[in-house]
């Protein structure tokens, strides 16, 4: 598919380390290359940035990067420059030295990447910046936020449209999640109607094990989570900015690493929050939803929600965060009534117009469906989203399918209850009814004495509290705002209630102890002291170079060079995600590491060559050299080639010796001494 570029998978190895592309990465790719409007939809850690940055280096000009928060720009261009690509932003946040050299980059035409905040946009000066700039294509990162039915709008990216057209250049659009509504308003707001090249390669994240529970001890929950995953790197999503701080107080008085993150703090605090997660092993960051799209490190292990998020949208851009290098991560989110309730109040008694609350029940209803699926997560969670999926094997209910029952008679007894009282109470009252207790409130009212008064001692309050909240769950019942909370029961409740139709619930697992699952090892118990003191000496780099240790190299590399120990540069290059200037910058200091002594100093030229089969030739022409510098006996007039020539001959491989005398520094000298041998050296590796 790439054959129109030959060169692809050469930058690809050499800039980035990696010998093949992930699953649809290739086609996107070749697209974006050759200049082709486009639309991808991957799943997050699927490898979105590669799919803009590879094409970027491959194409003449300056392709600008629209990101939307400051954080996320600065990490890219990080890894960028430690991988030898000239990158660079245009933040409120640089430093005068960095916007100056951000300018000479684009005055000398050596920039390859301009990352900018969709809200530089508003200055007409920043277009015409671009206009002198020379731009060749414009890549919009997080691109759902043009949809104002998404999770995330941005009004600002509603200016892309017209950025494009001015331009005239070709726009590539990445973003992890979009229903077909949200596609729809991207390729309306962004390409004029014009359909770009979609590419839709799912939403699907194996390595994410998925778990929901109901809220029992809450903040014992989230404890015993964490303690499971005791010194990993983990988020815990909150609903209010107070409980991002008790929450992180109590992981602390537990012995873990834990700071707080909320809109409330100011810019300098968020920013050293920001700057502690990227850099330190382990942290805990207790955080509102304000703690998002910027959190681009990719060694995050865990994600916990603490209370119900708004959409399923936000809750998959969310535990999108965790498992971002493809190795195992664990999602867990806690939910009870209130958060149901609070959600649907929360709707209702927003600013919206009719049809827009409509269709955020509807996704807040999609969510429920999750949190109460009798049946494998990931399939829930896929078919929103059009995807397809078998039964999982990674989330909760795989692991131990939910115990169901015939809830019919039950939910039409709790309607009823509901209907009789002239839906003004809310759930404890009702169960209250249901159960035929004896209080004040029930005698004044004259309770005690309805029908439907003591029906329901089949189950006890938790029993009862279970099926209420799973009714909410299904859109049975909702909260009133105009009747503070009070259940009304929908339009989807009459048929069950008529005895029209059935409905199967799960039986309620409140009372059961919080499950603790075990942690997931990143490596063999053989392996994890090498992994360890790999980890070490990336945070002492990292902390000298004053970048997130991610930026020097992932985790998945670190584990891949502690289960196959490499022994030379050779080896080391062979490692996914080590490139040449990484090679280069650090291969020594690591394989010290490993095999417990200095590394050999290696030629600039033969580095360049180091995982590829031309290393071997070089090093055989090396030796061929190294016998003949003195002619066959020993006693002729010292002669040698330069590494440089070497290189070229080891990467050319000339089939004779007419071809070996045109490479440049081997002349009729050079060549009628070490010509013959030069090429037999050379047949031998073929």
């Amino acid at each position: 598919m790439l054959a129109e570029h030959p060169d692809t998978f050469a930058v690809l190895k050499s800039t980035f380390g990696f010998d093949a592309f992930r699953p649809g990465q290739a086609e996107i790719v070749e697209a974006v290359a050759s200049g082709k409007n486009v639309l991808a939809i991957m799943p997050t850690g699927g490898g979105k940035s590669l799919c803009f940055q590879l094409p970027a280096i491959m194409r003449e000009g300056v392709t600008v990067v629209i990101s939307p928060l400051i954080a996320l720009m600065r990490d890219q261009v990080r890894g960028l420059k430690e991988a030898g690509v000239e990158a660079g932003a245009l933040t409120s946040g640089n430093t005068p030295e960095e916007t100056d050299a951000v300018w000479a980059g684009l005055e000398a035409g050596t920039l390859k990447l301009l990352y900018i905040a969709p809200e530089r946009l508003a200055s007409f000066g920043t277009e015409q910046m671009l206009l002198r700039a020379g731009v060749s294509m414009i890549a919009v990162d997080e691109a759902h936020c043009v949809s104002q039915w998404g999770h995330d709008f941005r009004p600002d990216y509603l200016r892309l449209g017209a950025l494009r057209r001015s331009l005239n250049v070709p726009l590539a659009a990445f973003t992890a999640t979009a229903d077909a509504e949200t596609r729809a308003e991207i390729c309306e707001r962004l390409f004029d109607g014009e359909p770009p090249e979609v590419f839709l390669h799912g939403f699907d994240r194996p390595n994410l094990a998925l778990a929901f529970e109901v809220k029992n001890q809450p903040r014992q929950q989230i404890l015993s989570f964490a303690a499971a995953r005791k010194g990993q790197s983990g988020i815990v999503y909150c609903g209010t900015r107070a409980k991002t701080q008790t929450l992180a107080q109590a992981l602390r008085e537990a012995d873990h690493n834990a700071c707080h993150y909320h809109g409330g703090m100011e810019a300098e605090d968020r920013r050293i929050v920001e700057g502690r997660f990227n850099r330190e092993d382990g942290l805990i960051v207790c955080a509102t939803v304000a703690f998002g799209m910027g959190v681009d490190k990719p060694d995050v292990r865990w994600v916990a929600h603490a209370d119900l998020p708004k959409s399923i949208e936000s809750y998959y851009q969310e535990i999108g965060r965790a498992g971002r290098d493809g190795a195992p991560a664990d999602t867990l989110t806690l939910y009870g009534p209130e958060d149901i309730r609070l959600r649907r109040q929360q709707v209702d008694e927003g600013m919206a117009p009719p049809d827009r609350k409509a269709a955020d029940h509807g996704r807040l209803n999609a969510l429920l469906g999750l949190a109460e699926a009798q049946g494998c997560r990931r399939q829930v969670l896929l078919s929103y989203f059009g995807d397809e999926s078998t039964a999982c094997g990674n989330c909760d209910l795989c692991a131990k399918p939910p115990e169901l029952f015939d809830a019919s008679v039950a939910v039409q007894k709790a309607l009823s209850v509901m209907l009789r009282t002239g839906e003004y109470f809310g759930a404890g009252h009702l169960i209250d009814v249901l159960l035929g207790v004896q209080n004040d409130k029930i005698r004044q009212r004259g309770h005690d004495r309805l029908s439907t008064y003591g029906i329901g001692t089949e189950f006890d309050k938790h029993g009862w509290q279970a099926v209420f909240r799973q009714m909410m769950g299904r859109d049975l019942v909702r909260p009133d705002p105009e009747r503070h909370g009070a259940f009304r029961m929908t339009e989807a409740a009459r048929p069950i209630l008529r005895g029209e139709a059935g409905i199967t619930l799960r039986k309620d697992t409140i009372t059961a102890a919080p499950r603790r699952p075990a942690v997931k090892m990143m490596v063999s118990e053989e392996d994890a002291p090498l992994l360890s003191a790999l980890k070490a000496k990336r945070r002492a780099l990292a902390e000298a170079a004053r970048v997130p240790a991610y930026v020097i190299f992932p985790d998945r590399t670190l584990i891949e060079m502690a289960e196959k120990r490499p022994a030379s540069q050779d080896d080391m290059a062979c490692i996914s995600g080590v490139g040449a200037t990484k090679l280069e910058r650090y291969g020594n200091a690591f394989l010290a590491v490993i095999t417990g002594e200095a590394a050999e100093i290696v030629h600039p030229d033969r580095r360049a060559l180091a995982g590829r089969d031309a290393g071997e030739v070089f090093d055989r022409l090396m030796a061929v050299q190294q016998d003949l510098m003195r002619g066959d006996d020993g006693t002729g007039k010292y002669l040698s080639v330069t590494h440089s020539t070497l290189r070229k001959i080891a990467e050319r491989r000339p089939g004779s010796l007419a071809d070996m005398a045109r490479i440049a520094g081997m002349g009729e000298q050079k060549v009628d001494r070490f010509g013959v041998a030069f090429l037999e050296a050379i047949r031998v590796v073929r």
